[in-house]
């Protein structure tokens, strides 16, 4: 692989945590695909794992317990002909996905108001708009 993928920061997933399984994928190439095993199915045991600062970790154990089987997350990818490639493709899927899940979540929105001088601006546009329809029909021709 190209190397270690961060996931943010210095923290990267670590090679050695990583299950790689492969199997004969249905998506792009020749006949050669056909006896080939080009999808890969990437496995990383959050629950278990040490890479991640424990804040993290608890953060996507939460937002990806829909995802996870006994703590384990899975990626699979078979877009490309090689093998290599769809390694690549499923590591930085995992990497991308454990970045989104471990993010800290958004800071709370500061409701505001809407300063007075606009809504009376909003409000006479509006007036004027009516009055150019309302100018437009017919009523008082003839």
């Amino acid at each position: 692989m190209s190397g270690p993928h961060v996931i943010r920061g210095s923290v990267s997933l670590p090679e050695a945590e990583l299950m790689w399984r492969f199997s004969r994928s249905s998506g792009p190439g020749g006949q050669h695909v056909n006896t080939s095993d080009s999808q890969v199915e990437l496995r990383f045991d959050l629950a278990a794992t040490d890479a991640l600062p424990p804040v993290w970790k608890e953060r996507a154990l939460e937002r990806l317990a829909a995802r996870l089987v006994d703590g384990v997350v899975t990626v699979r990818a078979s877009e490309h002909r090689s093998q290599w490639r769809n390694r690549e493709a499923a590591a930085v899927r995992l990497a991308a996905l454990l970045a989104e899940a471990s993010a800290p979540p958004p800071k709370p929105r500061r409701p505001t108001r809407i300063p007075r001088g606009i809504n009376e601006r909003r409000l006479r546009e509006k007036k004027q708009r009516a009055d150019t329809k309302r100018g437009r029909s017919g009523r008082d021709w003839g």
